[in-house]
Formats: structure tokens, sequence, C-alpha cells
């Protein structure tokens, strides 16, 4: 078999500098702004680009780990085929986005609804063509039983407010899209979604080593995330010299440390 080669056009700017932090998909709660930029030798082909609204961006999910013939995806319960699904996990680690193009600047794409770590390797750009590429009376496979029902409401006391806002100042974490990006996917358990049960009703989420207390009121498909707190233990804050720990330490001694 004769060997294929792929080499960049270019790589995204974007402020997603882990893996975790990006949102599922662009157009989804916590979608960002950023920027593709373009090796110099491609100006050329960068001409006419401008007067399309959105744009494909092929990429190389260049962090993924090895490929696996199933996987569960974030809205099943339940192992799917990887060609069923949009999983990095991939024979060849080829994704693909339809962002939205605010303007060509010279070498560099101004794009919205991003959903690519900072960094990741682009392979191509399409553009975006409706009428071509929009069928919105497809058939949604085993994803029809999940989209049918509304997504879960997701709610916050204004402590919880409060904690949010303080973080989102002094570290730049927009932990509130976060939280409602995970939850809004439902309270149940799951590989993408890391919650277990707080033993009193509630449930906690934790997002990077942010710690999340929610309820479930079922009948509203709703969620209320109630408290906001550390994921260290009290002697890993008081002990940790990394920045880290400076933050989290300001936080405890703001909040308190439940």
């Amino acid at each position: 078999m004769k060997e294929l080669v792929v080499r960049p056009v270019g790589f995204v700017r974007s402020p997603f500098r882990e893996k975790v932090e990006a949102p599922r998909q662009g157009t989804a709660p916590g979608g960002a702004t950023g920027t593709v930029e373009l090796l110099p030798e491609y100006q050329d082909a960068l001409e006419d680009l401008g007067g399309f609204d959105r744009i494909w961006l092929l990429f190389w999910f260049d962090r993924a780990e090895g490929w696996r013939p199933k996987v569960l995806p974030p809205r099943s319960q339940e192992k799917r085929g990887v060609f069923a699904t949009r999983s990095p996990h991939r024979p060849n680690a080829i994704g693909m986005t339809a962002a939205r193009l605010d303007r060509v600047d010279g070498l560099v794409l101004h794009v919205r609804d991003l959903d690519l770590v900072d960094g990741t390797p682009v392979l191509d750009i399409k553009p975006y063509i409706p009428y071509a590429d929009a069928f919105p009376e497809a058939r949604s496979g085993w994803l029809e039983a999940q989209d049918a029902r509304a997504a879960w409401a997701v709610a916050f006391e204004p402590a919880a407010l409060e904690r949010l806002a303080w973080i989102a100042r002094e570290t730049g974490l927009d932990l509130r899209a976060r939280v409602e990006a995970a939850l809004s996917l439902g309270p149940q358990p799951h590989a993408y979604r890391r919650i277990k049960e707080a033993g009193d009703g509630a449930r906690v989420l934790a997002v990077k080593e942010w710690r999340a207390r929610f309820r479930v009121e079922d009948e509203a498909r709703r969620l209320v995330v109630d408290r906001i707190s550390s994921g260290y233990r009290a002697r890993e804050i008081e002990a940790g010299r990394e920045p880290v720990h400076a933050v989290h330490r300001a936080f405890v001694e703001r909040f308190g440390g439940a």
C-alpha cells in the first residue's frame, strides 16, 4: 500500500491549552474565538475565502493516543463503533469542525465557534457551502433518541456565582461555561463527565482542579449548582508551592474550604 503523507498548512491558536478544556463541539456552550495561522507558502491559497461565513477546518488530533474500534461518546450510555462517532481515537486521527469565519488578515484567519486545542495542526481548509453541506432532514442514527430530549437546564445559586466570578477574575478560567457544557448533557456519571455521588443526595462534578456540587430536579430536567469548591485537600493546598496552590489558598481564605 502506498504511503500517504500529509503536512500542516497552519496551526490553531485558541484559549484551550488542554484537551479537557475544549468543548465537544464548537457551537456548544464554551465555544470560543481564536485564529488559524497559515504557513507563508499558502498566502495565495487564501484568496476569495473571506466571502464565506463558515469554513471547514480539517485537522489532526495530535494529542490523541492510539485508536479504539468502540468508544463511549458523551451522549451515549453504551459504547459505539468509532466510525459512528466524532471521537478523536481513530485509525487516522483526522477531525473536522465548521468554524465561523470573521475575517482574513494576511495569513491569519480569525474564527469563532472554535473547539480546538491551542497548537492543533490544520491539514486543510474548505468553504462551508449550505446547499451542499447542510441536510436538516438527515437521520442522526443512534443520536436521534438522545437529541429528541431537550438538554438539561443548568442553574446556579448566588453563592456559586460569586465563587465562579472570583475564579474567572483571578485565573481567567470560564469555569461556569465548562460546568454548563458538562451538566447540560445530564447528571449521570460518565467517562467524559467526572460526576460522583456526594453522599447527601447531591452530586459533584469535577472540572480540572475545581468541584461543582449540584442537585437534580428531575421533573423540570434542571440541575442546580449550589457550591463551588477546591478539588485539593487542605494539606495539599497548605504545602503546595506551585502557582495553582497559591490560587487555591486565596480561594479558601476568601470562601472557606466547604
